[in-house]
């Protein structure tokens, strides 16, 4: 089984607030008889299956200010999202919203499954078929996302109140390779120091792609159910976001990133076999501003991050220089 790759440390529902526990059990209707507390994502809210007394079943995802300054955005972010795709198989509905300024929690459709083991071929098969299916769905029904992208000013672009601008992102990048330098070899590989400068253009092109696409933009086993019977469910749209129409169906290939399975099946996507080079220089942008990242942020209330963005920077600069074939060229 591939393992969720975050798993955060979460408050339990019984240490939410006294209000927002009362707005959920006003908002369901019966006492809430039974909680279940889950592991993935790397939000430090609650993230609880309920049970009420009448039997009701519900999800609720809460987080205030005070746990992290930064999460309730992206709470925020998640209600926008839901609540201009409306309801559909492909993710959980979202039931009602709470927000005091600081506390902000969903209620959300309670989806029986387990993640997807994206080491197995046939769920693997099922995730780029779901994710191709969903590209579909939100483009149907949001059709011109372009005036919802947030503009971050000076600050990070995850953490601007709208939907997240991926052009912006995208920019954000080109600063891992700006100072790679400065970061120590055990998270920059010596190969994207070596190379930025050559390295650094496609990185800065990649904002100048078509942005005209509602995007999931965190898919990955941990934001993922599947049903009993077989099918995907998309979870967690806090990072969503106004992107090209490649970048989910690429994050959805990003477990086997590090396997030539992933070149394979780039070059046999539709959706992604015009995209190539800017797959490549995604991978160098992500994987060096990880590693950044990496090194010079603190993260508050979020202890499991900086080894998530250790784990991922490696593996996503491990991928760009098998595309780029620098190992070969350094003889490495």
């Amino acid at each position: 089984m591939s393992a969720p790759r975050a798993a955060g440390t979460h408050l339990p529902y019984a240490a939410v607030p006294a209000p927002v526990r009362a707005w959920v059990e006003s908002t369901l209707g019966s006492p809430v008889v039974s909680t279940l507390e889950q592991s993935g994502g790397m939000s430090p809210g609650c993230v609880t299956r309920l049970v009420c007394a009448d039997g009701t079943r519900a999800f609720v995802k809460a987080v205030g200010s005070e746990l992290n300054p930064d999460s309730p955005t992206l709470y925020r972010r998640e209600v926008q999202a839901l609540g201009l795709l409306g309801s559909h198989p492909l993710w959980a509905d979202l039931l009602a919203s709470y927000d005091d300024g600081a506390w902000v929690a969903l209620l959300l459709e309670d989806v029986e499954g387990r993640h997807p083991d994206l080491g197995d071929d046939a769920e693997m098969a099922q995730l780029v078929e779901a994710t191709d299916e969903l590209g579909r769905v939100m483009r149907q029904r949001v059709p011109d996302p372009a005036g919802l992208a947030g503009d971050p000013g000076d600050g990070h672009p995850l953490y601007a109140p709208g939907l997240v601008n991926l052009r912006a992102v995208f920019a954000s990048w080109v600063s891992g390779l700006d100072r790679a330098a400065e970061v120590p070899p055990d998270l920059m590989p010596r190969w994207v120091v070596e190379h930025a400068e050559t390295l650094r253009p496609g990185v800065v092109a990649l904002g100048d792609v078509p942005m005209d696409r509602l995007v999931h933009y965190d898919i990955r086993n941990d934001n993922l159910l599947r049903r009993p019977s077989g099918e995907i469910v998309v979870l967690d749209w806090g990072a969503c976001g106004v992107g090209p129409a490649w970048l989910d169906p690429m994050l959805a290939r990003l477990e086997r990133v590090d396997r030539p399975w992933f070149d394979h099946s780039l070059a046999h996507s539709p959706a992604l076999a015009d995209a190539q080079e800017q797959v490549t220089s995604v991978l160098v942008g992500m994987g060096s501003h990880l590693a950044l990242r990496a090194h010079t942020a603190v993260d508050v209330g979020l202890p499991a991050l900086g080894t998530f963005r250790r784990q991922e920077s490696a593996r996503f600069l491990g991928a760009a220089a098998r595309r780029l074939g620098i190992g070969v060229e350094l003889g490495s």
